[in-house]
C-alpha cells in the first residue's frame, strides 16, 4: 500500500498494475503469471463476478485487449496500482467495475 505508480514498474520502488499483480503472485505463491495484463489473463480460469474469491485477478477491457488488472480482496474491494500520480491502494468495485475475473490455478 502506498507504493507509487510507475509505468512499467515491477518492484516495490514503483508498480504499474500488471507489475504489481505479477510481483504479488510471485512473492505470495511463488507463481509466475507474466508481467503484462494479456498474459495474466491466461494464468487461470475465468470465474463469474458472483463467484469471486480473495486472490482472483480482475481485468478491465476485452479478453486479449485488457488495459488494467487488480487483485480482489473480498467484500467488493480490490487492491491495485491505478494510474500515474497515484499509489497502490484499495478501491471499491462500485466505483470502477471490472470486465471479467480469473482465478489463478495454484
Amino acid at each position: 500500500l502506498g507504493t507509487p505508480y510507475v509505468w512499467g514498474g515491477k518492484s516495490p520502488g514503483g508498480f504499474d498494475c500488471s507489475g504489481f499483480t505479477g510481483y504479488v503472485y510471485s512473492r505470495v505463491l511463488g507463481k509466475s503469471i507474466g508481467g503484462y495484463t494479456v498474459p495474466q489473463e491466461s494464468a487461470g480460469v475465468e470465474v463469474s463476478m458472483g463467484a469471486l474469491q480473495a486472490g482472483d485477478l480482475l481485468f478491465w477491457g476485452a479478453r486479449g485487449n485488457t488495459y488494467h488488472v487488480a487483485i480482489y480482496v473480498g467484500g467488493g474491494t480490490y487492491i491495485h496500482a491505478p494510474t500515474e500520480g497515484d499509489v497502490v491502494k484499495y478501491q471499491s468495485m462500485g466505483g470502477y467495475a471490472p470486465s471479467f475475473a480469473v482465478r489463478v490455478v495454484k
